[in-house]
């Protein structure tokens, strides 16, 4: 077992903190509000401590999970950054959904004091964080891989080293970029379904048995149908994520014209009051445009 910091408790980092917990690892945990940190130690029997390097200090493996690049750069470096508290042969695991520059830019300065770094973005959402089941797509050495993989264990399903630092960002930009034109894809066949006066239901049965089948359908379906959008992955965290790979786009030649248009329909949503709702609201828009 191994001595842990766990920094940032959102909807994913509270979970998969209390998983490692459960896993036998002696776990202390920062957050930027210390109120939830706290709540957060009383309920896994863990510690918690009021500043990132305070965290840091003394553990084997740290792991963050916080918002964006600014937000990673304010909880690394820095004066109370978790880098001043890591020693030599610790390791960091970045699982923020950040810029593939900024994992290369912290994996220069953890190579500056011998820590090992990987970029580790997760997928599967809130349940798959609550439930131990996420995707990890990971940037970095083999070594430093292999040792974190031990402990990452305790929340994925899946986790999978896809070249050197970066390539678990880019890939998890590919991932958002394919969720982008399928949740689409779902919200005009719903809408279409809905305009033709037909049983959402049953033909979600139908065809959800043959190719048109995904994730997302067997997912989110039946909430879209409901029009129900107060949960799960939040339309500006979807912006701010395909945001990051059309700047990247940009970069590589990339053309990704339906990302583009999806992610200003998701702006439409923004608009109109929906920046907390589900990716899923994609289907709000297009029934407001009917009706």
């Amino acid at each position: 077992m191994a001595k842990v910091a766990f920094l940032g408790l959102g909807v994913m980092g509270y979970p998969m903190a209390g998983h490692l917990v459960k896993q036998g690892h002696e776990v202390t945990v920062y957050n930027r509000t210390t109120v939830k940190a706290a709540a957060w130690a009383e309920e896994f029997n863990g510690q918690f401590k009021e500043t990132p390097l305070d965290a840091a200090k003394g553990q084997e493996y740290v792991f963050v999970c916080v918002g964006n690049d600014d937000d990673l750069r304010s909880v690394l470096i820095g004066e109370q950054g978790a880098l001043n508290g890591m020693e030599a042969g610790s390791i960091l695991v970045d699982h923020t959904t950040a810029s593939a520059d900024v994992a290369r830019e912290i994996a220069a300065i953890a190579a500056t004091k011998g820590v090992g770094f990987i970029d580790a973005p997760v997928s599967g959402g809130q349940a798959g964080a609550e439930n131990g089941m996420l995707t990890i797509m990971v940037g970095g050495e083999q070594a430093v891989f292999d040792s974190a993989k031990l402990i990452m264990q305790a929340y994925a399903r899946c986790s999978e080293l896809l070249g050197e630092v970066g390539s678990g960002q880019l890939t998890k930009m590919v991932n958002q970029i394919c969720i982008a034109g399928v949740v689409q894809g779902l919200a005009e066949g719903l809408h279409f379904a809905r305009s033709a006066g037909l049983d959402g239901e049953k033909v979600i049965e139908v065809i959800s048995k043959g190719a048109a089948q995904s994730w997302q359908m067997e997912n989110r379906y039946q909430t879209m149908w409901q029009g129900e959008y107060n949960f799960g992955f939040a339309v500006d965290w979807m912006r701010k994520d395909l945001g990051i790979a059309l700047d990247e786009a940009r970069r590589n030649g990339s053309q990704l014209p339906l990302t583009a248009l999806v992610d200003q329909f998701y702006s439409d949503v923004q608009a109109s009051g929906g920046q907390r709702w589900d990716t899923s609201s994609l289907l709000s828009r297009l029934e407001r445009h009917r009706n």
